[in-house]
């Protein structure tokens, strides 16, 4: 293990576009940052209408490089956009748009490799829903997919969605139960990696596990 930047601004969710930056929410400062392999960092969304985000905490890079981003409100202090949200970011940066204004505090957020379908969990509401994607970043067709929430979220090669509740629960793309994995505490995020991008690596709350799979993450084959 190494250190890659001091300050992490309050960083939650995490995701790497294809230029080998990283793409951060930085909850304490209530904005979205690409951050370069050498560490210069680029503010990519700080405000919607005029007033910072509340405290912006998981996002997904789609396959045509849109980001969207969940902006829920943890911690002290009052709600700066008055409501948790879920924003999309243009591909070319221009704008920002709100997607999804109808939770009561959306948390986890991923979507799949062909860009047609994204997943995002209402923590406030113990749900977690699909949508479908438009071209212009918006969504449709909202589904339940499951009565749990989660905090990150992936996905496998098959579509199954990696939920991190109480341990880690796996879903089908129809929302049926199809595994769980426990480990010693409480798990936060969850991710696919590795060489052959089989070995599942889990954070929580004070380590950080990993676990070979028989399957390789959607976006690793």
């Amino acid at each position: 293990l190494s250190v890659f930047r001091e300050d992490s601004g309050g960083a939650n969710g995490l995701y790497f576009d294809r230029k080998g930056n990283l793409l951060a929410c930085e909850g304490g400062r209530h904005r979205v940052v690409s951050i370069t392999p050498s560490g210069e960092v680029t503010v990519l969304a700080e405000a919607f209408e005029g007033k910072p985000f509340n405290r912006p905490n998981d996002l997904w890079i789609t396959p045509k490089n849109g980001v969207y981003f969940t902006d829920p409100m943890y911690g002290r202090g009052e709600r700066s956009q008055g409501g948790e949200h879920v924003y999309y970011l243009s591909p070319d940066r221009s704008g920002v748009r709100r997607v999804i204004d109808d939770m009561v505090r959306p948390n986890g957020i991923i979507g799949t490799p062909d860009g047609k379908t994204l997943y995002v969990t209402d923590h406030g509401g113990k749900k977690t829903y699909r949508y479908t994607t438009a071209p212009d970043g918006s969504l449709s067709g909202k589904a339940l997919l499951t009565d749990v929430w989660s905090d990150g979220m992936t996905l496998d090669e098959r579509g199954n969605l990696y939920v991190t509740e109480d341990g880690v629960k796996i879903f089908a793309p129809d929302g049926k139960a199809v595994g769980r994995i426990v480990i010693p505490e409480r798990p936060s995020n969850v991710t696919f990696g590795g060489p052959d991008g089989r070995t599942l690596f889990i954070t929580a709350r004070t380590g950080i596990y990993a676990v070979k799979m028989a399957v390789s993450g959607s976006e690793t084959r």
